[in-house]
């Protein structure tokens, strides 16, 4: 039965590779990233070491559309489950684990969350020390090449494969700042970081361009000035002011939007060595900063700067009480709000920031000029029954 069960599912997903090759732009996506990406790679690392279960592999996580916890730091679904839906693939299956699917090259998903773009050992010359995971960008790259031949079985194979491919990366670079900023390190101490942080994700795209990469998606930074985690981290204190349109930390997003502009700055000399490919920045801040500064006007009538999930105060974070552990509160209604667990979204939150990048106007170029074929879907049924098995 189970063999049977397998075959169905083969038939299924080669039946519709025919059909994304005729409509569609794109036959798989190769993913990296951290927690705004990770569809389980954390959850299988933590399995094979010794150390702590991490938190967000216990309900409430995943309640919202999986039903259980899958090790995304969410409620539901990311934004690259969003865009793999509406591109008519299955979702990504986490490459630390063994999947039908990724022989078949439909989509790879090397982000981890905790993950940084700047390895562990320049984390660690500064007394930051990252508990969570030492997969950063360059592991995650490693991981690709390694399992290249698994997914495709020559050099001209595989650069078609890429080339096909959607590259999407992260978004990544947030934790290098996270981790900072936990272990007390001050804003300016952490604005320094930021050139090293372009370096190494600028220099991941050239690598992956020299790879066969056609169609690339970069995101930016986020507005951390509106994260629940900055909110309380800083709360009381007197050395940051805050937007009276929104309540955020206005240095904070300063931060986010210097992170922002140089990476911009280094993607458009990528687009003009290489003309051929396509280098889209994904605008992740202004996305967000939609429901930051109207959270009614989309749905969000609990806010949009109070967790739904966790330890009290303020902003219902607390480092020490996180989410899903007994002592924490959980919201009835995460759909109304925005913020999820303190430093992640809401499934509701990442699918109106998908919405924005992939059918909207917050991607340079504009991510449905480049793919016209492009259409939001709700639900597919191949994303759901995979999902479920």
């Amino acid at each position: 039965m189970a063999n049977f069960l397998t075959f169905i599912l083969i038939v299924t997903i080669l039946l519709n590779i025919n059909i994304i090759n005729v409509n569609g732009c794109y036959t798989s996506i190769i993913s990296f990233g951290d927690s705004l990406a990770d569809t389980g790679n954390l959850k299988l690392l933590s399995t094979k070491s010794n150390g702590p279960t991490p938190h967000f592999l216990f309900p409430p996580y995943g309640e919202t559309f999986f039903h259980k916890p899958t090790g995304r730091c969410s409620n539901g679904r990311l934004v690259i489950d969003f865009l793999a839906e509406s591109l008519g693939l299955p979702l990504i299956p986490p490459s630390q684990g063994s999947n039908i699917v990724t022989g078949l090259g439909q989509g790879v998903n090397y982000a981890v969350a905790g993950a940084t773009a700047l390895d562990s050992s320049f984390h660690e010359a500064r007394g930051v020390v990252n508990t969570m995971t030492n997969a950063s960008l360059g592991v995650q790259l490693g991981w690709f090449k390694q399992s290249l031949p698994s997914i495709c079985s020559s050099v001209s194979d595989c650069k078609n494969l890429i080339g096909n491919s959607l590259i999407l990366m992260g978004e990544i670079g947030g934790n290098d700042y996270n981790h900072a900023f936990t272990a007390g390190k001050s804003i300016d101490d952490v604005e320094a970081y930021i050139p090293s942080v372009i370096k190494a994700i600028i220099s991941t795209v050239n690598e992956l361009v020299e790879l066969g990469a056609k169609t690339l998606v970069v995101p930016g930074n986020l507005p951390i000035g509106c994260s629940a985690a900055y909110l309380t981290i800083f709360y009381g204190t007197n050395i940051v002011e805050y937007d009276n349109t929104t309540g955020c930390i206005t240095r904070l997003n300063k931060f986010a939007e210097y992170h922002n502009e140089l990476l911009q700055k280094e993607l458009n000399h990528i687009r003009e060595v290489h003309p051929e490919v396509n280098v889209i920045y994904a605008d992740y801040y202004n996305a967000a900063m939609q429901f930051f500064r109207s959270p009614n006007k989309y749905g969000f009538t609990n806010g949009a700067l109070k967790a739904c999930c966790g330890g009290g105060g303020p902003f219902n974070y607390n480092p020490s009480v996180e989410c899903a552990d007994p002592d924490s509160t959980y919201c009835d209604q995460p759909d109304t709000y925005v913020n999820w667990d303190g430093l992640h979204l809401t499934e509701s939150a990442y699918k109106l920031i998908f919405e924005s990048l992939f059918d909207g106007s917050y991607t340079t170029p504009k991510f449905n000029s480049l793919c016209p074929t492009f259409r939001l879907q709700s639900e597919p049924e191949l994303s759901s029954f995979y999902v479920r098995m």
